[in-house]
């Protein structure tokens, strides 16, 4: 589908080296949305500036880790400087390091809680102002967060995962109580089995792509990167006084 009501807007998105954030960030600028892509691989995210300013669209690269304050700091001067004001954010940047909590990888918790939840704050840190700005002035402004169902199914060795998507899931809850009256919209979207490289990063063979993940991956055909992108495009190009406030995608084997 095409979003012409996209035109004309500025972007952050994070995650933006692979996955959904990639495809948010493609769809966007396909559809006139001038992009920041953030993530921490430089490389591939200049690829990916590159490509879409080849067909036609308008993106800047900026290497930014959001589990580090100063990164996201100095990420959003940059931004500031190269595209202007932000009224759209889209925190796609997450880890799923699945594991018993037995194993008390705490290594692994402190990742998934940096990245997944106090990450997003940071970035909401940054560019809150920017969107209060956008809305004040009569324009769209969107806060859009990427959790996930198991913010509320239960899946055994997911629980630090779990928490911190439920977390976040909350958190858009409660933000959108203190965004939405100063017209600044806040959606939270919790995707199911979905093809990207989070299943790349688990360790444990049992529950990875080897195991119980490559199994769902055969048994259940996922979503992928770009239906997740479709449906965030089509959520902030409704009307602005519009707020889709929670959608679940699912694969209909999963549903």
């Amino acid at each position: 589908m095409s979003y012409p009501a996209l035109s004309g807007r500025t972007a952050v998105v994070t995650g933006a080296a692979s996955g959904m954030g990639a495809a948010t960030a493609r769809l966007l600028a396909a559809n006139g949305t001038a992009v920041a892509l953030l993530a921490r691989r430089e490389g591939r995210l200049k690829e990916l500036a590159e490509e879409i300013t080849a067909a036609g669209g308008r993106a800047v690269a900026v290497a930014c880790d959001v589990t580090d304050q100063e990164s996201v700091d100095v990420a959003a001067a940059r931004i500031t400087a190269g595209l202007g004001r932000v009224d759209l954010v889209v925190n796609a940047a997450g880890v799923m390091l699945p594991n018993p909590v037995d194993d008390g990888r705490a290594d692994e918790w402190t990742r998934m809680i940096d990245t997944n939840l106090t990450g997003v704050l940071r970035v909401i840190r940054a560019f809150s102002g920017d969107l209060r700005a956008a809305a004040a002035e009569g324009g769209t402004a969107d806060l859009v967060n990427v959790s996930s169902i198991a913010s509320h199914v239960v899946f055994p060795d997911y629980a630090v995962y779990a928490a911190t998507k439920a977390a976040l899931t909350h958190l858009s809850a409660a933000l959108r109580s203190e965004y939405g009256p100063r017209d600044v919209r806040v959606t939270n979207i919790e995707p199911g089995l979905t093809d990207t490289e989070l299943g790349t990063h688990i360790d444990n063979p049992a529950l990875g792509l080897d195991g119980q993940l490559g199994a769902m991956f055969r048994s259940i055909q996922p979503l992928t990167s770009e239906d997740i992108a479709d449906l965030i495009a089509y959520t902030v190009s409704r009307p602005r006084h519009v707020n889709l406030r929670q959608l679940i995608a699912l694969p209909t084997h999963q549903a």
